[in-house]
Order: C-alpha cells, then sequence, then structure tokens
C-alpha cells in the first residue's frame, strides 16, 4: 500500500508586521494544521492558525527537515518563512529534500524590496548580496560606478564590517549607506552615513543595508536642475506628460468598453421579459 504523502505549503510573511502578510498567507495560516518556522514565527502566528503540531526550525537542518517529512504523512504542511519565500529562505531546503512539484509557494514582501520602498528607491538595477550566514563572491563586491547595492545582514557581519570591505573594494568613502532597522515596526529606524562613517561606528547586525555611490549619482544628474542623487535618470516633464495621456487614452478605452457591456447587459435583460 502507497503511502500518502501530503502537499508542503511555504508562505512569506513579509518583513515582520502583521500590515505586511498577503491575504493568501493569512489564509493558508488559519487553515495549517501543521506549522513549521523559527521560535519567534511560531510565537506570532502559531495563535492566529489552528495548527495540532508546531515544528521549530533550530540549527539542526536535517532533524527538521525529517520532522517534515514524518508530519506530511498524515497532513499538509504550512512551513512560514520571512520576507519572500524565493530569496534565501528555507524553501532551497525544501526543494532539495521533497518533489518540487509537491511544493506550492505564496510569495511575501521581502525586507529588501520594503527598504527601497522607504526610500522611495526603484531597485530594477540594484545588484542584491547576502551577508546572512554567507559571504558573497569578491567580484560581487568591486566598485562599479553606478551600482546601488542591497544587503542582508547577520550579528557577525555587520554595517561595520560590511562597509570595511566595500571600501576594501575600491567603493569611495562619500558612497552613502542607508541602515535599516526593525522594518515595517513602530520602532523602525533608518540611518544613512557614509561609508566611512559606518566602518568606524556602531555595529548594526540583523539590518538591511542599502549602499549608493553620490559621485556616480552626481554624474548622471548633472545639468538637471534640483534633481535628487537617487542614482537614476529622473523623468522630464515631456515623459511625464506621455504618460499621464497615456493613461487618460487608457481609461477612456475602459470607460467605452464599461459602457458598450452595459448596454449589451440592457439589450439582454430587455429580450428576457
Amino acid at each position: 500500500m502507497t503511502m500518502t504523502e501530503y502537499p508542503i505549503l511555504v508562505v512569506g510573511i513579509g518583513p515582520g508586521h502583521p500590515d505586511y502578510v498577503l491575504p493568501a498567507a493569512q489564509r493558508a495560516i488559519a487553515k495549517a494544521r501543521v506549522l513549521v518556522g523559527g521560535k519567534r514565527v511560531l510565537t506570532d502566528f502559531a495563535p492566529l492558525s489552528g495548527a495540532d503540531l508546531l515544528i521549530p526550525v533550530t540549527g539542526d537542518l536535517v532533524s527538521v527537515l525529517t520532522s517534515i517529512r514524518e508530519a506530511r504523512c498524515e497532513s499538509s504542511v504550512t512551513v512560514l518563512v520571512s520576507g519572500d519565500p524565493g530569496y534565501y529562505s528555507l524553501l532551497d531546503a525544501l526543494r532539495r529534500t521533497f518533489p518540487p512539484a509537491s511544493i506550492r509557494v505564496i510569495p511575501g514582501i521581502s525586507s529588501l524590496q520594503f527598504a527601497f520602498a522607504r526610500l522611495a528607491l526603484p531597485w530594477h538595477d540594484a545588484k542584491l548580496l547576502s551577508f546572512h550566514g554567507r559571504q558573497p563572491e569578491e567580484s560581487a563586491l568591486a566598485y562599479i560606478p553606478g551600482t546601488v547595492l542591497g544587503m542582508l545582514t547577520d550579528y557577525k557581519q555587520t554595517s561595520r564590517e560590511i562597509a570595511a570591505e566595500l571600501l576594501a573594494h575600491g567603493w569611495p568613502e562619500t558612497a552613502r549607506m542607508a541602515i535599516c532597522t526593525r522594518l515595517s515596526y513602530e520602532d523602525e529606524t533608518i540611518e544613512t552615513v557614509t561609508l566611512r562613517e559606518a566602518a568606524e561606528g556602531k555595529r548594526c547586525g540583523g539590518v538591511v543595508l542599502i549602499v549608493q555611490d553620490v559621485k556616480a549619482c552626481q554624474y548622471k544628474t548633472e545639468n538637471r536642475d534640483n534633481a535628487e542623487c537617487t542614482g537614476w535618470k529622473r523623468e522630464s516633464a515631456e515623459d511625464t506628460a506621455v504618460d499621464v495621456n497615456g493613461l487618460i487614452a487608457g481609461m477612456s478605452h475602459f470607460a467605452r468598453a464599461a459602457e458598450s457591456r452595459a448596454e449589451r447587459s440592457g439589450e439582454h435583460a430587455a429580450r428576457n421579459r
């Protein structure tokens, strides 16, 4: 007799505050019978679920995966991970251990995404790195004018150590580092300093770091009146006008389509009276 193996649901719970947990994730947590997550995560979210079994994620990953394997013989298993499951989470280990077809993922808002949003910065060209329990390749740290870095940290590789590493790899002392702490919570703070100040300042760990090259920003925005040093080209008035006109045209199209559907619906109702 073949033993039934239930699916594994990996749920991203965002940067921390419940306001930033997606509704789909909230529903999945409420329905969970087996809940897997870090101790703090389970403390926060177990009361919101009807889970009969809690599996804490510890440093003994083999034991955690074994517990998940045993639990999924009786029920589906819901694994809670911080941020988005697709970026340095337990999802990697789960895919190496279980058939990917048995895993379903509900995305979440990553702390890096949240940090860029707080700074009102686009991040489509940013280089994303993790110092959380790992060391990025040397080539990833090398200074290239115009580069914007988004980085995860731990409590060994903090803002001070990382700033010193970037300076050693040719980054200018005047590059700006935003140290983003406790993102999404009421006591959230974002402090912006130069790399030199960060390398000589306090050690901030478990934070998100966003680094920009001020000189490169100034180069990109020269001859632009009042242009902010964001590292990206600011839209011109003509660009904005085109976007607005396109938006108006699109709204008109949808309005006409809605009117047409309403007319057809009225005609259909009249014929069926």
